[in-house]
């Protein structure tokens, strides 16, 4: 009961969603569907009125027109059920790509945590493989057996009036067929969500030996690679098995309980006719109409496999959205303008294996100051600028920028204003202004962007370009240097102006050339606002006003940046000596 109160609120949003916006579509789906459904009853009809009617002699002019109906009936229903097809095909297309944007967007939304648990080929064939699953199953099966059971229901009644008493037989054949169907609907579902599942296993594999195949390639680990995929392939293989034989086996069922119902509708339809109740028309009539009947519920067995794999994508798209973030966009406040200050109020935070990764932190950083933030790896140091970025909220105490509690912010606003750069930048396949702009989220002018690569020290490299600002880049910035990305980060930043800047390692990976350009950006970039400095290279800290030591989520040492390097004692000092090899720690920030 619980799991269904659970899940209920994703599946009416998954409704909705498919739905909205497009009700007269759907309502003029529907009367096409009807009439489509109708015109196949009126097809056997004609023929008996052919028998009968040839039977008593009639003329052929006669009888050529009744043809001619048959075959107007006949185009008719072929080129409606084209239509049908094609607005089914479109609204289904429309319907599923709002789906997919709308499932892209929470999954955005998530926490970095699910992010870790889950590869990006995984979240892309939940994304789009499950969505188009639903596609397939809206505009094939849904069209073909809401149109077959509109038929259905109308053979049912024709033969009722004709006959009560094959009328009753039909419905129960219809009733039994119904039944076993219905006894056997979910019997496959399991094993084609495995499969599914086994699809976006296998999806994420191939997209992690890729992002990985120079490290694989350069240490020997293409056998490995390839010893991975097989495995997922395989698993992907033995599961597509099970779901086809499960598949299989729903068809030779319902094939059976067809051809009883098929020998049994003969069998009285001859009975009657030697007993002179029915004309050999009607006889006829019946004998299509009972096939009428088997075809929808035919169509129904074939649409199995495109139903399983809907509803196993359903169920998982579904799962998707049913995911929470911890971090909610709840705040009606917005930061203000100017640097920002930074407080940590006795702030603890810790996954979710429950362990603290650091414990009651108190920092007051005040607006135009500048933290430089050392400590050895895995002391808490990007934690703690993900609590700064809203990324993650803190299990314990407050982070306050600007005054103002960050559960308080506007989400929006807190992006605007507080910046992060990190050495690893992520450059994408488009233009450079669209990389500039990320793609107009930071508004600017051709104008604006081209004096902003001119400051950087970037005008060299631009006006090398083929293009302008509507060169593309290859993917992952292919083409463009590390210091170049590096430099195109910090223009991002720039377009924003905000109040708190986070460099996390930002020239740790720059040839001296470069870093000497990026060393120049960030005097530019600190200039009137709040930094914090995370540093490997203590070197690169002698901007900092002050200096915090984490060491296992914890502040051991806090305080201005001159008097610790002064203070030989301090844990500055000493990772300054080790950092240097013994050389003079002062002359190095000096």
């Amino acid at each position: 009961m619980a799991t269904a109160e659970v899940a209920f609120p994703s599946r009416q949003r998954l409704i909705g969603v498919l739905a909205r916006g497009r009700e007269p579509q759907l309502a003029g789906l529907g009367v096409l569907l009807i009439a489509s459904s109708a015109l196949p009853l009126a097809g056997p009809q004609l023929l008996r009125a052919f028998i009968d009617h040839a039977a008593q002699g009639r003329s052929v002019s006669f009888l050529a027109g009744i043809a001619a109906a048959f075959l107007g009936v006949s185009l008719a229903h072929q080129a409606l059920s084209v239509v049908v097809g094609y607005v089914s095909t479109h609204l289904a297309w429309v319907a599923t790509n709002a789906l997919r944007e709308e499932v892209a967007r929470h999954a955005l939304d998530l926490d970095l945590s699910f992010h870790d648990g889950h590869s990006p080929g995984e979240l892309i064939e939940r994304t789009d493989g499950d969505v188009t699953a639903l596609s397939t199953f809206m505009s094939s099966f849904v069209v073909q057996v809401a149109g077959s059971a509109l038929t259905l229901l109308g053979v049912l009644v024709v033969v009722l009036l004709e006959d009560w008493r094959i009328g009753l037989g039909m419905f129960g054949f219809v009733l039994i067929a119904a039944l076993t169907l219905g006894k056997f609907r979910d019997f496959a579902v399991p094993r084609a969500t495995v499969r599914r599942e086994a699809s976006a296993r296998l999806f994420g594999e191939i997209e992690e030996r890729l992002t990985g195949a120079d490290d694989l390639r350069a240490n020997g680990g293409g056998a490995y690679a390839v010893r991975k995929f097989q495995q997922a392939l395989a698993f992907f293989i033995r599961a597509s098995i099970r779901a086809s034989m499960a598949t299989r086996t729903m068809w030779v069922i319902t094939a059976a309980v067809f051809a009883v119902g098929g020998v049994l509708s003969l069998a009285a339809g001859t009975l009657l006719f030697q007993a002179g109740a029915i004309s050999l028309g009607t006889v006829y009539l019946l004998f299509r109409y009972t096939s009428l009947v088997r075809d929808p519920l035919e169509q129904i067995s074939e649409q199995q496999q495109i139903a399983q794999e809907a509803i196993a994508g359903f169920a998982r798209v579904q799962q998707l959205l049913d995911e929470r973030p911890t971090v909610r966009d709840n705040g009606t406040k917005t930061l203000p303008a100017g640097p920002l200050s930074v407080t940590l109020d006795q702030v603890s935070f810790a996954y979710h294996s429950g362990t603290n990764v650091l414990h009651s932190i108190n920092l007051d950083l005040q607006p135009g100051k500048v933290l430089g933030l050392v400590g050895r790896t895995g002391s808490g140091k990007t934690t703690l600028t993900r609590l700064l970025l809203r990324l993650l909220d803190p299990t314990e105490g407050a982070v306050r920028v600007g005054d103002l509690d960050l559960r308080n912010v506007q989400l929006e606003s807190l992006r605007q204003r507080v910046a992060l750069v990190t050495q690893d930048v992520q450059l994408f396949g488009a233009n450079v202004r669209d990389n500039l702009t990320l793609f107009g989220a930071h508004r600017a002018d051709d104008d604006r962007l081209v004096e902003l690569l001119d400051d950087l020290g970037l005008g060299q490299w631009f006006r090398a370009l083929p293009d302008g600002l509507d060169t593309m880049l290859g993917p992952d910035g292919a083409g463009v240097s590390a210091g170049e990305a590096q430099l195109v980060a910090f223009a991002r930043v720039f377009l924003r102006d905000p109040g708190l800047v986070v460099l996390d390692e930002a020239t740790s990976r720059l040839d001296p050339l470069s870093e000497e350009r990026i060393e120049r950006a960030i005097d530019n970039l600190l200039d009137g606002r709040t930094a914090i400095v995370i540093a490997h290279r203590l070197g690169t800290l002698h901007r900092a006003d002050e200096i915090v030591v984490l060491d296992h989520g914890r502040i051991v040492e806090h305080g201005p940046r001159q008097a610790l390097v002064d203070t030989r004692a301090s844990r500055f000092a000493g990772l300054l000596a080790t950092a240097s090899g013994q050389q003079d720690s002062e002359g190095v920030l000096r």
